[in-house]
């Protein structure tokens, strides 16, 4: 607002303090403590480095990469430790750096400060101050500590970094300042109230501190993968051991043999493979505006199904225009585009001709201005003042009349009053403004609730002759009301579009604003977010039990939660993660820091929150546009499916490889093994490496936002039955199918041992048939739904090359004598090819098959719920993968 020539007398009469002695500071610092936020506990770098090499899989992959070793192949070592080491040192870092938000509250303090000791002032360390100091603030100050203005000199705080509002905030004398706030404009002296850990910032920090990061839906399906894979691993490799100490081999060997088998059963190509899947996923969300920073997030986004939004900047463009005046004389609707000076204005006649003096009034009251920047027109501060500039711009006006003095704008006042001329005007919120008028102010209640229906922000200005340019308590008194100015601030063009995405995703979104709950409740049904039976509710009557509070928002038609504080946000994020929901937040503020990291995927502003949001969230929105969370979660949803996608690839395989074992240990050892450890590790390793990337890589289908998510759960009973009880039987049997008969043809009977040569035939047989059901399953993997040869052959360009690669391996391995030797397995002749070949062929038929069949399940049990007599409720559509 203006810079007053005049300080009101509400300014002037709380008493300026003298300030400390030294003495007394002194004692007062031994008995408060240090001003500093409370430094959290953290876990040491490196141990959480070594925790990355201590998990389950991990451990397998380290005792792989020890076997391999002995087994003479030091390059099949390396490739294990190389995979190990980038997956420990990846997560390390992503953790390490998505957890520092706690710690970056302790950097918002500035280092020294102005203070005023033994009537002198000097700087001390900002940890050497303490309540009742005197702090000397001026323009680009930090406010060390809590403190109670008593002098102002046309103080303007930026507030952003600790309560996330982008406007700077007026101060007059007697009110607060919080620590962290950055002085963007005057000066003033300041009480301190509170230091250290009894600071606004300190309790901030103790709530990021205590708010829980909940482990990620993807974390917990795959320790449970990791778990099974394991304990399945280790029974068969202890079990396979013991049978081969039984079978007449030596401790050490039957020992070796064992262990060799649990590993070889680890999928070891699986981390390498969901790491590069959710750094692809991020990749691609970097394109569309947002910024990943924690991989798993990635996933998680894709499982939301509860979208906590903010209002302003990311529902709306954060561009006010006024767009309807009230006067006592008329309406009058202004219709122009932005901040440009141009723009249809009508209404009545009489309240036309009143209004560019309403508009010349009005803009002296405010700072802000419309200007043009590289043939734009932009706000030059508050955007609010740049809108009733404007308004004056369009009506043909220049700049407002010179303000002779002034009373500034207030959190507790609510307006701002200036002296223009030989007149008082006097600018704010209609409740307050109203309060001051004579005449007929009550017919103004009327157009009051008419704008706010609209979803407008209103202001009220007033006027009354005041010769003189000095103001007393009494000038804002006694005054006439001139004009409702209703400000627009336009929700974002395609809001709707994301917002109905949303719904027929199934994902159920709250708005989460700090507006009046009409004016929230218009722009909500505006764009669609709340539909007939929505919520609306104030934060203040919210439901003190977490439970029913859980309940209450939990409303498929949309909620809107107004006058919404950050514990409120806190409460809300915990409550609906307590119904089972996976909830992402928005939040721009330090005070918003704890529920971004409650919720299951925090997501900051980029272009207007403050550093600690962004080092709190999992997703930072480059453009603060809501649609940008909507395309992320369909990014997420893509890799959802696509982690599916190489999950259903790896464990087919593990069946595949796992089968031949468990012949040899069922025939007491009557049927030879029909691959070595040492091939289960290049069929993990190598040729199945690519392809699994590769499908990690599947685009978006066309129905990925088609209804809910069919499972929350990336590992649910149709992978688990598709994987081990379809696709990797079908492998297994195949496989082994073409074992026995080249075994056979070769001379071989039941209970004998074969010669080297021929084992060798035969093992090289099995290895390809497994290799290339493996390229077929590639094909296969690419949807849950349709059969390879339904499916655009480019529609992935990156399995074909992988599976391309994956040929070449297979021939390199079978192909190279050397590499041949060590594998144990030599180049198949016709029959193996053919049997091969048949294998994979077998897989893609089963694959066709089950889906077939499947989709026939669904139509019946669809058609059985249509049928049934009774009112017929309608289901969402299933979500399909392509």
């Amino acid at each position: 607002m203006p810079e007053p020539t005049t300080v009101p007398a509400a300014a002037e009469a709380s008493p300026v303090p003298a300030g400390l002695s030294s003495a007394e500071a002194r004692r007062r610092l031994a008995a408060g403590g240090p001003n500093l936020v409370p430094r959290v506990d953290a876990v040491p770098a490196w141990r959480a480095l070594l925790k990355q090499f201590t998990h389950l899989l991990a451990v397998l992959l380290v005792v792989a990469a020890l076997l391999a070793l002995l087994a003479g192949m030091p390059a099949l070592t390396l490739a294990i430790a190389v995979v190990v080491v980038l997956n420990a040192a990846f997560a390390f870092w992503q953790e390490y750096r998505a957890d520092r938000s706690a710690e970056r509250l302790r950097e918002l303090l500035p280092s020294g400060t102005r203070v005023r000791r033994d009537g002198t002032a000097l700087v001390v360390p900002a940890a050497d101050v303490v309540t009742g100091d005197v702090l000397l603030l001026e323009e680009g100050d930090r406010v060390c500590a809590d403190a109670v203005v008593r002098r102002t000199d046309a103080l303007t705080v930026d507030e952003s970094l600790v309560t996330g509002e982008s406007v700077a905030v007026p101060h007059e004398a007697g009110e607060d300042l919080l620590a962290g706030t950055f002085v963007v404009q005057g000066a003033a002296e300041a009480e301190v109230t509170a230091t250290g850990t009894a600071t606004t910032l300190a309790r901030i920090s103790e709530l990021a501190a205590s708010a829980h990061r909940p482990s990620s839906p993807l974390s917990v399906a795959l320790r449970r993968v990791v778990r099974f894979v394991a304990l399945t691993a280790v029974g068969t490799g202890v079990l396979l051991g013991a049978g081969a100490l039984l079978l007449g081999l030596d401790a050490t060997a039957a020992f070796l043999f064992g262990v060799g088998v649990a590993v070889a059963l680890v999928p070891e190509g699986l981390l390498p493979t969901v790491t590069l899947s959710l750094a692809h996923g991020a990749q691609q969300m970097a394109g569309r505006h947002a910024l990943v920073r924690r991989l798993d997030a990635v996933e998680t986004l894709g499982a939301t199904t509860y979208v906590c939004t903010d209002k302003t900047g990311t529902i709306t463009q954060n561009r006010m225009a006024v767009v309807s005046v009230w006067q006592p004389s008329g309406w009058v609707r202004v219709e122009g585009e932005g901040y440009t000076p141009e723009a249809r204005v009508s209404g009545d006649p009489d309240a036309l001709g009143r209004l560019p003096a309403v508009a010349r009034w009005a803009a002296a009251c405010v700072h802000g201005r419309a200007r043009l920047h590289a043939d734009r027109w932009v706000a030059d501060g508050d955007p609010m003042d740049a809108a009733v500039h404007a308004l004056l711009l369009r009506l043909g006006g220049d700049e407002p009349p010179r303000v002779l003095a002034g009373a500034p704008f207030s959190r507790d006042r609510m307006l701002t009053s200036v002296v223009v001329e030989d007149a008082l005007v006097v600018l704010g919120a209609p409740e307050q403004v109203l309060a001051r008028c004579v005449g007929r102010p009550e017919a103004a209640s009327g157009p009051l609730s008419e704008m706010t229906g609209r979803g407008l922000r209103v202001l009220a200005v007033a006027r009354r002759t005041w010769p003189g340019g000095s103001l007393t308590p009494a000038a804002e008194t006694g005054l006439d009301l001139v004009a409702l100015l209703g400000l627009e601030d336009p929700p974002r063009p395609d809001v709707g579009v994301a917002l109905a995405r949303c719904r027929a995703a199934g994902i159920r979104v709250a708005m989460l604003t700090g507006d009046h709950p009409r004016t929230a409740e218009a722009i909500a049904r505006e764009v669609g977010l709340l539909q007939p039976g929505g919520l609306v509710v104030d934060g203040r009557g919210l439901p003190e039990d977490d439970a029913s509070l859980g309940s209450l928002l939990d409303s498929a038609d949309g909620a809107v939660v107004a006058r919404v504080t950050p514990a409120d946000k806190l409460r809300i994020a915990r409550a609906l993660r307590g119904r089972g929901h996976v909830v992402a937040m928005t939040g721009d503020g330090v005070n918003d820091v704890p529920a971004l990291r409650e919720a299951d995927v925090g997501v900051a502003m980029g272009a207007s929150g403050s550093d600690v949001a962004r080092e709190a969230a999992d997703l930072v929105l480059l453009d603060d546009h809501f649609a940008t969370i909507v395309h992320a979660v369909e990014l997420g949803r893509a890799t959802f499916a696509n982690v599916r996608r190489f999950l259903t690839y790896h464990l087919t395989d593990n069946v595949a490889e796992l089968a031949p074992f468990v012949v040899w240990a069922m025939t007491a050892g009557q049927v030879p093994l029909a691959i070595t450890v040492l091939q289960v590790l290049a069929l993990d390793i190598g040729t199945d490496m690519l392809p699994a990337l590769a499908l990690g890589t599947e685009p978006p289908g066309r129905r990925v936002m088609q209804g809910p998510l069919t499972s929350r759960s990336v590992v649910d009973r149709s992978l688990l039955w598709r994987s081990f009880g379809v696709l990797g039987p079908v492998e297994a049997v195949a496989s082994l199918g073409v074992f026995v008969p080249v075994l056979l043809t070769g001379g071989w009977t039941w209970g004998t041992i074969p010669s080297p040569a021929l084992l060798g035939v035969a093992s090289g047989s099995t290895f390809a048939a497994i290799a290339l059901a493996q390229m077929a399953n590639a094909f296969a993997c690419r949807s849950d739904t349709l059969p390879p040869w339904r499916l655009r052959v480019t529609g992935n360009p990156a399995v074909l090359w992988a599976v391309g690669a994956e040929a070449v391996l297979l021939v390199t391995f079978l192909g190279v004598p050397a590499l041949a030797d060590v594998l144990g397995g030599t180049w198949p002749l016709t029959l193996g090819w053919a049997g091969a070949a048949a294998t994979a062929l077998a897989l893609l038929v089963a694959d066709a098959t089950h889906k077939r069949l499947r989709h026939r399940r669904t139509v019946e049990a669809s058609a059985g719920v249509s049928d049934r007599p009774g009112p017929r409720r309608s289901r969402g559509p299933g979500r399909a993968t392509t």
